[in-house]
């Protein structure tokens, strides 16, 4: 007899770029306004603002190249961003140990419910609902930090429907993926399997059922993702 009232969820996975092992996702931590001109655009002071950070569901990682139009709402928007993932983790890293914990990067796009993010800002609620909906943390293959070495800096770019709207550098992040890492820690056990989306840069917008979502990041390959 099983000793699960009800058999357990399936564990979400991403898979490994060149390999059959697949990278099992233990927590999603997301950092807000990290880049200086998506913080503008946002309407916040990017010289002022600390870090700061929210969750996704593990769930949410979904590699099938779709994303549905979630309900309730009539504004959804792209974030294309990296993806750190680790291997190892623990409390209190200090910044210049952070990146041995790293495993791999992949590219991944935070879509978010903005509509419903805008009057949680207003009411002062938690932003769950507009970040957490069904699939809406669509990634790439997973590439080996061994493979790829330590990615600081590359072209990150989206295009929807073929027109570019995002295109940055890695190198603009206000808090470097080293610092995202110490700063976690000193908040959660980082462990192996938690994956850290590391930021947007300007451009976000919304998107309709039929657009297809393109995204690349230098070294990273691409991620092509359609509304349906």
């Amino acid at each position: 007899m099983s000793e699960f009232s009800f058999a357990p969820a399936p564990q979400p996975v991403i898979s490994i770029a060149r390999s059959t092992q697949l990278f099992p996702v233990r927590r999603v931590y997301c950092i807000g306004r990290n880049y200086a001109d998506h913080a503008v655009e946002m309407g916040h002071d990017p010289k002022t603002s600390p870090p700061f950070f929210f969750q996704k569901n593990p769930n949410n990682v979904t590699e099938t190249g779709g994303f549905i139009y979630p309900s309730h709402s009539n504004d959804v928007h792209h974030e294309i961003e990296m993806i750190v993932a680790l291997h190892s983790g623990g409390t209190n890293i200090d910044v210049s140990q952070a990146d041995t914990h790293i495993f791999g990067y992949s590219i991944g796009l935070d879509m978010t419910r903005r509509d419903l993010q805008a009057e949680m800002k207003r009411l002062g609620r938690p932003w769950e609902a507009s970040k957490a909906a069904e699939g809406s943390a669509p990634t790439s293959q997973l590439h080996l930090r061994e493979e790829t070495g330590l990615i600081n800096s590359g072209r990150i770019e989206l295009r929807v429907n073929g027109e570019i709207k995002q295109e940055s550098d890695l190198s603009m992040m206000i808090w470097t993926v080293s610092e995202q890492i110490s700063i976690l820690s000193e908040y959660y056990e980082l462990a192996a399997g938690d994956i850290i989306m590391t930021g947007t840069p300007a451009g976000v917008g919304p998107v309709q059922k039929g657009d297809v979502m393109h995204g690349s990041i230098e070294g990273l390959g691409e991620l092509t993702v359609t509304v349906d």
